[in-house]
């Protein structure tokens, strides 16, 4: 089992780091792209990283171009474009892949922690009718959330259209939060 906390990543800025820097708070990890018609979540995640970081809460946002090439830019022009855009103030991660053979480790650690996802039949029904496959296990499709505890274990999964106000996802963060 991969330890979520230990794995390496960058921040959008260049800055090496691993999410042990987050240890002890509650993490929502998110695959983002700017050009995705779900992309207007960003709004509502910001509103949810407002609402909640004072008590522990942090948004970690992923840019990806694994789906139809919706995240075309650098790592400069995505933090350009959520900052003017949605007032985005969560940490943005420099660019990586989340499925296929060039998968980040931090995704395969991910996707691998056995957790089931809420909320995924409608959104996985709606890929496959326009021939968009993938195993229960692939990230589905861009904005798909994993809740990280505080002890740095995934504790849910939430499919791309459950959306940063759906009282399933801010439930589970507000449990999780409360048990800290």
């Amino acid at each position: 089992m991969t330890d979520l906390l230990k794995v390496p990543v960058r921040l959008a800025d260049g800055r090496e780091t691993t999410l042990g820097e987050y240890r002890g708070k509650v993490m929502l990890v998110v695959n983002v792209a700017s050009k995705c018609g779900l992309t207007v979540q960003y709004d509502g995640l910001e509103k949810l990283y407002e609402d909640k970081r004072e008590r522990g809460f942090v948004i970690a946002a992923f840019p990806a171009n694994n789906f139809k090439g919706q995240e075309p830019g650098t790592d400069a022009e995505i933090v350009e474009f959520c900052t003017l855009t949605y007032d985005v103030k969560f940490p943005i991660f420099s660019k990586i892949s989340v499925k296929g053979a060039d998968q980040h480790p931090l995704y395969q650690g991910l996707t691998t922690a056995g957790v089931p996802t809420t909320g995924d039949g409608p959104m996985r029904e709606r890929l496959r009718s326009h021939g968009e496959q993938g195993s229960d296990t692939d990230i589905l499709w861009n904005f798909e959330k994993f809740l990280i505890g505080r002890n740095g274990q995934v504790v849910a999964r939430f499919a791309p259209d459950v959306t940063a106000d759906d009282q399933r996802l801010v439930s589970a963060i507000d449990r999780e939060l409360a048990a800290g």
